[in-house]
């Protein structure tokens, strides 16, 4: 069954909105960051690494959002030019903020942290006038980070990326993608995301970005629940993550589909939902069944935590297939289930 319909006659196949920032992680790894003291730059934030992994999928990628007017703003340019992602809506800010900054701890293969530094800086100064109509018009679907919600003008620029794609039919995805940083309480969190979460035709989160979604329209028990919640608001796939224990996709025909971890060797926990989201909306672009979306999913998520970036390591098609073949082929037919 086709859950998603998208409109095969527009230019672009995806335009995420929200932030593009830089990480630095430790090339001296397996230490507390206050002790790293060599860092290796790489291109940053779940929006924009999403949109590389799309691009590197093969799918024509666009992109809403703002950078410094700086050298770090330039290399963020040149880097989407250089994956062949459009930039002409990728607006320049002019009041000296600043790119957000992401430092990361590899303390262990399955500790690892994030520092943020997220005040006053260039993507959520992107402004409500600076969202063209004809753009999302012009795309098959836009994804939503939750990010983007976290401060205006941003949040209202967002809102009126959602209001123009809902007005020119154009499938919104929603990517919870919770940070604590620049929220100020859990209240304006649940408004917002529940606005957006209401409005989406499909939301991809872990449990915990679900139940921060909620939070004042009432609390399910089960993921079957928060499931049919959104899906009385007219959504039709819900993605929920749970780490190590795997994900489940829920469609509005009220079916599941399960997937389990791909095993692989650990270098960092941070990074796989990026890959994973990408290579999962890379499969309902190409209209896949859900539980081979999710296998893809899952899979691409496994090499980038095996790998030291996010969107550097952000891999091709044949190379998640070969993946997948090696896998199954070493682990039998284990990884996923219905």
């Amino acid at each position: 069954m086709g859950y998603i319909k998208f409109d095969n006659s527009r230019k672009f196949d995806i335009v995420p909105i929200g932030r593009a920032a830089i990480d630095f992680n430790p090339i001296d790894i397996n230490m507390p960051l206050s002790e790293s003291t060599t860092f290796k730059k790489y291109l940053g934030g779940s929006p924009a690494n999403t949109a590389v992994g799309l691009a590197r999928l093969g799918k024509k990628v666009g992109f809403i959002g703002k950078v410094s007017d700086d050298r770090f703003g330039e290399f963020i340019i040149n880097y989407f030019k250089n994956e062949g992602i459009d930039t002409s809506q990728v607006a320049i800010a002019k009041n000296g903020e600043s790119l957000g900054l992401t430092f990361t701890e590899i303390l262990s293969p399955t500790q690892s942290s994030i520092l943020m530094y997220r005040t006053g800086v260039a993507d959520l100064a992107l402004e409500a006038c600076e969202i063209s109509e004809e753009y999302i018009k012009n795309s098959k679907a836009i994804i939503i980070s939750g990010t983007a919600l976290a401060q205006s003008p941003s949040r209202e620029a967002t809102l009126k990326a959602l209001e123009y794609a809902k007005k020119n039919n154009t499938v919104v995805i929603f990517d919870i993608d919770y940070r604590e940083y620049t929220w100020l309480n859990k209240d304006e969190i649940a408004i917002y995301y529940a606005i957006v979460a209401k409005a989406s035709d499909v939301i991809i989160g872990s449990s915990e970005e679900f139940e921060l979604t909620q939070g004042i329209i009432g609390q399910d028990k089960c993921d079957q629940e928060i499931a049919n919640r959104w899906f009385g608001y007219g959504n039709k796939i819900v993605v929920i993550k749970h780490g190590k224990d795997g994900s489940t996709a829920y469609t509005s025909d009220k079916k599941s589909y399960n997937i389990k971890p791909f095993p692989v060797k650990l270098l960092k926990s941070f990074g796989g939902g990026d890959a994973y989201g990408s290579a999962f909306v890379y499969g309902l672009l190409e209209g896949w069944d859900i539980i081979d979306c999710l296998e893809f999913g899952s899979a691409s998520a496994a090499m980038l935590v095996a790998s030291h970036s996010c969107s550097d390591a952000m891999p091709k098609a044949k190379e998640i297939k070969e993946f997948i073949r090696k896998s199954k082929e070493e682990h039998g037919e284990m990884v996923a289930r219905v």
